[in-house]
């Protein structure tokens, strides 16, 4: 059995290349994937090798390389020892491929319990853990402001999550105006360029000292130098953004030790893998809250500017991810464009 999948052959380009389909294991699930979604930050550091995604025992960047860890998709067949879904159930995919058919172990397969989540919201529901996890860990209090630095699709998604979890006020914070009118629109009450001048001050004035919680989403020495400038005695700060740059110039003693300022390690793999507890929550009991949350409209997180092509495009759409700044923050695949 041959699949269609979408692959980085070389620094940037992508290509939609002809594979065969993994053997199925006996934990194991396929999946005819309807929609899978671009992680825009993750994969633009793939396709133009930067060496920091190869790992710290990796010598140097290899291609060929696979990504699309969020998609969703119908049950086509399971193995013997599956347990928990069947042939035919609608069905999220985490830590896939962007491709035609998808096979994953059981456990990165989450069934979509309601019939009003389309393929194209189930499909980014995966990357919309991420923001949740560090929001969660930051263990947020009904009125205590936050603060989101770098309003990406993850910012964008954590400003509608801390919305919906109590915060007050929430500031939002990008140097691109389109961005920040999403996070508004999104439910910010307050939208700032942090090249402007007073930026922290302002954000002092409207909290009334500094924000208790902050989600610092761009992994530069610079957003969290500035995350940190925005701070109340004793905040929190997630660093939810991947530090790929190793350049930081903090100072700890003025700005972490002296108010007391916590740092929260946020990235997705620093997750319970089994039971979930206060603050620390699993992959799959996220992406449940998540769905539940959405059926019974407490959250929206399909309204920021988007897209849907056909892999056959990849070679276009990820070249615009390379090269364009106001690369949509949701582009996603349409795998039923090939048939």
């Amino acid at each position: 059995m041959e699949k269609k999948q979408i692959v980085f052959t070389e620094i940037n380009k992508a290509e939609l290349l002809t594979k065969d389909v993994e053997e199925l294991q006996g934990d194991s699930v396929r999946v005819k994937l309807a929609v899978s979604t671009i992680s825009a930050g993750t994969e633009k550091a793939n396709i133009m090798g930067d060496p920091s995604v190869s790992g710290p025992n990796a010598p140097r960047v290899q291609f060929p390389r696979t990504l699309g860890y969020s998609a969703s998709g119908i049950v086509t067949e399971i193995g013997s020892d599956v347990k928990n879904v069947k042939v035919g159930d609608r069905v999220i995919v985490s830590w896939g491929t962007h491709s035609s058919i998808s096979t994953v172990q059981e456990k990165r397969i989450t069934k979509i319990p309601y019939d009003d989540i389309s393929f194209e919201q189930a499909a980014f529901i995966h990357i919309a853990t991420f923001p949740m996890a560090a929001i969660r860990k930051c263990k947020l209090e009904m009125g205590e402001s936050a603060m989101v630095m770098g309003l990406g699709i993850l910012g964008q998604f954590a400003v509608r999550m801390l919305r919906a979890a109590g915060a007050t006020p929430i500031i939002a914070v990008d140097p691109v105006a389109k961005r920040r009118e999403d996070a508004i629109r999104g439910g910010a009450d307050y939208a700032f360029d942090p090249f402007e001048e007073g930026f922290a001050d302002k954000v002092k004035a409207v909290t009334g000292g500094g924000v208790a919680v902050a989600i610092e989403v761009t992994g530069q020495g610079a957003g969290l130098d500035e995350t940190l400038d925005c701070m109340a005695r004793y905040g929190r700060v997630a660093l939810l953004g991947c530090t790929r740059n190793k350049e930081f110039h903090i100072d700890y003693y003025r700005k972490i030790h002296c108010p007391g300022i916590t740092l929260i390690g946020a990235h997705t793999m620093a997750r319970p893998k089994e039971e979930s507890h206060h603050g620390w929550f699993t992959e799959k009991d996220d992406i449940n809250a998540i769905m539940k949350m959405m059926h019974f409209g407490r959250l929206t997180l399909d309204d920021l500017t988007s897209e849907v092509n056909s892999p056959a495009d990849c070679f276009e759409v990820y070249t615009r991810l390379i090269n364009d700044r106001e690369f949509p923050l949701i582009s996603q695949f349409d795998w039923s464009r090939l048939e």
